[in-house]
């Protein structure tokens, strides 16, 4: 079983916010006690937070989905609900946040760095809170709304001064367990080191860290052998110091060749340019100090071997220092000259001045609407989109069950102007609006649907224009209603017209009466 995981896919999502209450205030001798529903709590935030007592990403490797507590819903007696309490996940100090497609959306470094991966849902208004000297006792609640989803990459990244790069079996977890009090795994085969080691070490008044990574080999920036894998763990460092076994068994390898290899893999590994250190800047792992360390000098063949590489590799311009992670031979100049860098890098940020952007201020527009609409096609029918924060997040509040609670969102979207705005792109009655995106609401527009329930003599709970929703003709319907009374009135036109020429005309209703009255006389035999 893997004991050491530097790289996992977390799915994380917050809570879901809890519903409003509908109540009314019910007390004896107060028969018109009002609304007293609660609002619903928030759902809880689900945090990254930085852990010195955490060093792996193994428990989120065996258990990736995480999700924080809902919050509860509103209660009668203007009792809100309980909020979601919120999950802190630990992580190692390093651990770099990714999307999915590499966008780097926090660089955790420090005790206590804090980062919300997936905020909880907003909690919804209960019929207290909704009510207004228009609309007093309102009949329906707010909804919860569902908290963030996503799916985050977390990335280990070591935090050290100092790594020792090298081919497998070179000395380096030997070096660091000579001089720091790191016990790592140590034996005569390729590929010991499985996992970053870190150790401290002081060198006079400077302490600092060194990491053991994993052995390099021939193409090992193209994922050959173990190295790649762990390379990110090198990006933070200061300082490389390679190590070259001299005493290498191997008739083809020698520090020289291995010395090229090595800074041919580090020339190609791509640092992760998408993110910035303390100062600003990433430096490239070839352009960064470097020190080389020739090791296995109590080896007889070993100390040949260092004398005669030594002139070479100081006329390229290295520092070089021959040691014995045995013998302990060398070591201590070898810690000094790793102090001087280290304390010559953390000067350099110390006295550089910091990188901070100037701070853009985008002040909201004065016609910025809030929302924009988009005009598509579909089965060769016009579709008009709606999108926008406050439309959606009023979509989702909404009770689609509750006919009051349907005509209070028509209120709050004719009073944020979309009703007006689609008049101006061309919606036409009938049309079919989607507020959101692809699991957006969609529902056939009516311009009737104007504001103002507040001012309608309805029941708790109604509402009178959407009341008959469920019997309202289609457009073809429509359609065919009109064509039959354009035929009726073209009928009735023909009839008087027909009348007309016939030579009958319509009489008025007084002489018509008195016609009557002289027609009754004359059959009573009046000779009056």
């Amino acid at each position: 079983m893997a004991s050491f995981v530097d790289r996992v896919v977390l799915h994380v999502s917050g809570g879901t916010g809890g519903h409003g209450c509908v109540s009314v205030k019910r007390e004896k001798f107060k028969p018109l006690g009002g609304p007293d529903g609660g609002n619903g709590g928030n759902g809880g935030d689900v945090i990254l937070r930085v852990s010195a007592q955490t060093t792996t990403l193994l428990d989120y490797h065996h258990a990736p989905h995480r999700h924080a507590t809902n919050g509860g819903p509103g209660m009668g007696d203007w009792r809100g609900g309980k909020n979601g309490e919120t999950l802190i996940l630990p992580v190692p100090d390093g651990t770099v946040v990714k999307t999915k497609d590499g966008e780097v959306l926090a660089d955790l470094v420090g005790e206590g760095t804090e980062y919300v991966a997936a905020a909880g849902g907003q909690g919804g208004l209960g019929n207290a809170s909704l009510s207004s000297q228009k609309r007093r006792a309102p009949g329906f609640a707010l909804l919860g709304i569902e908290g963030e989803s996503s799916d985050i990459v977390l990335e280990l990244k070591s935090i050290a001064d100092i790594a020792l790069v090298g081919f497998p079996s070179a000395g380096k977890s030997s070096l660091i367990a000579a001089m720091s009090a790191a016990r790592p795994k140590i034996a005569d085969y390729p590929f010991t080191t499985l996992i970053p080691n870190l150790g401290v070490v002081q060198a006079g008044e400077v302490r600092f860290t060194i990491a053991d990574v994993p052995g390099l080999i021939e193409g090992a920036s193209e994922g050959k052998g173990l190295g790649h894998n762990f390379l990110r763990h090198v990006e933070r460092c200061a300082a490389l110091v390679h190590v070259l076994d001299c005493g290498t068994l191997e008739s083809d390898r020698d520090p020289l060749s291995d010395l090229a290899i090595i800074e041919a893999e580090l020339e190609k590994y791509a640092v992760d340019m998408s993110y910035a250190g303390v100062d600003g800047e990433v430096v490239p792992l070839n352009e960064r100090p470097k020190l080389v360390v020739l090791n296995k000098v109590d080896l007889p063949d070993g100390k040949d071997m260092a004398e005669f590489v030594r002139p070479d590799l100081e006329a390229r311009g290295y520092r070089v220092f021959e040691v014995s992670a045995t013998s302990h031979e060398g070591l201590r100049q070898l810690g000094f000259a790793m102090a001087e860098i280290v304390q010559a890098a953390r000067d350099a940020v110390k006295t550089a001045p910091p990188k901070v952007a100037p701070p853009v201020l985008r002040p909201r527009a004065v016609n910025e609407s809030g929302f924009k609409i988009r005009r598509e096609e579909k089965n060769l029918e016009p579709l008009f989109r709606v999108l926008g924060e406050k439309p959606v997040r009023w979509v989702k509040q909404t009770d689609f069950t509750n006919e009051e609670a349907i005509g209070y969102l028509a209120d709050r979207l004719a009073k944020l102007g979309v009703e007006t705005e689609l008049f101006k792109v061309g919606a036409k009655p009938g049309d079919t609006v989607v507020i959101g995106e692809d699991d957006g609401v969609v529902f056939d527009w009516e311009p009737t649907m104007m504001a103002g329930a507040e001012l309608l003599a309805t029941p708790r709970g109604t509402d009178i224009r959407v009341a008959d929703i469920g019997d309202r003709p289609t457009r073809s319907q429509k359609r065919d209603e009109q064509i039959e009374r354009r035929e009726a009135k073209a009928a009735a036109r023909a009839e008087l017209e027909a009348e007309r020429k016939a030579g009958i005309w319509t009489e008025s209703v007084s002489g018509r009466r008195a016609q009557a009255v002289k027609e009754s006389h004359l059959d009573s035999g009046d000779d009056d």
